[in-house]
């Protein structure tokens, strides 16, 4: 499902060219591809927000919705956290450091046998709730219903998590990979390496292609001073966007 980067290096190209608005250089096009990549995976979330509290055709929504997260679910990934024990009975499970590609948590679980055949939910709450929750025997979290709350840093510690495993695991989103248009030298002149050492395509859905296209030519734009290029994307991106949300 990926997109393929040189697919819409050329289509920048063939929009932006040398002779008529200028020349962009593979640096500056993977530098702008990366920025357009990540500013349209935002927006995901951002549309998710929106279109969940939007009242109205539900259907309509629903079918938004479905194809919102049928985007998301490219960067859905799992990793195994382990705990790492500290001097006097201390230690954490370091998230942050565990998943170097973390953007956000989805949900995090834990294995006990003894307590349940299934993997065990934890809740999430505020450490202010925690520390409520857990000072009332009423409310107080069991192996079987445990919580945990946010620390700085994605950080757990014992101090915040009610039961402590030898690991957790935790189902994320991932962030994009950073993508690279690949090249080699000819007199002169760059042309595309598909070797995957040196080129990595998008990640994104393929119906975002075009908006790619149209953010990295309104980055080229500013770079190259040609405010009719920035117009003629902006454009094209209003557009686009305002016919998804019909």
């Amino acid at each position: 499902m990926a997109i393929s980067i040189d697919t819409v290096y050329q289509k920048v190209l063939a929009l932006a060219n040398k002779e008529q608005r200028g020349y962009i250089t593979p640096q500056e096009f993977n530098l702008f591809a990366n920025q357009a990549q990540n500013e349209i995976f935002e927006q995901y979330f951002y549309d998710i927000n929106q279109f969940s509290r939007v009242h109205g055709n539900d259907i309509a929504y629903s079918d938004m919705l479905s194809v919102l997260d049928e985007k998301v679910q490219i960067f859905e990934a799992i990793s195994l956290v382990p705990f790492v024990a500290a001097a006097f009975g201390l230690g954490s499970y370091d998230i942050t450091g565990s998943i170097g590609d973390l953007y956000r948590i989805n949900m995090i679980t834990y294995v006990d046998t003894s307590v349940s055949p299934n993997p065990i939910i934890f809740e999430k709450v505020t450490e202010k709730e925690f520390v409520m929750r857990q000072g009332s025997p009423l409310t107080k979290a069991s192996p079987l219903r445990p919580i945990y709350a946010n620390t700085a840093g994605g950080v757990l510690t014992p101090a915040f998590i009610s039961v402590v495993p030898s690991a957790i695991t935790v189902s994320y989103i991932r962030k994009p990979k950073k993508v690279q248009w690949g090249y080699f030298v000819i007199n002169d002149k760059a042309l595309y390496d598909s070797n995957p050492l040196k080129t990595t395509n998008f990640e994104l859905h393929p119906s975002d292609e075009s908006e790619l296209v149209y953010r990295i030519l309104a980055f080229a734009g500013v770079t190259l001073q040609k405010p009719e290029l920035i117009q003629l994307a902006g454009t094209a991106v209003g557009g686009q966007i305002q016919q998804e949300k019909r």
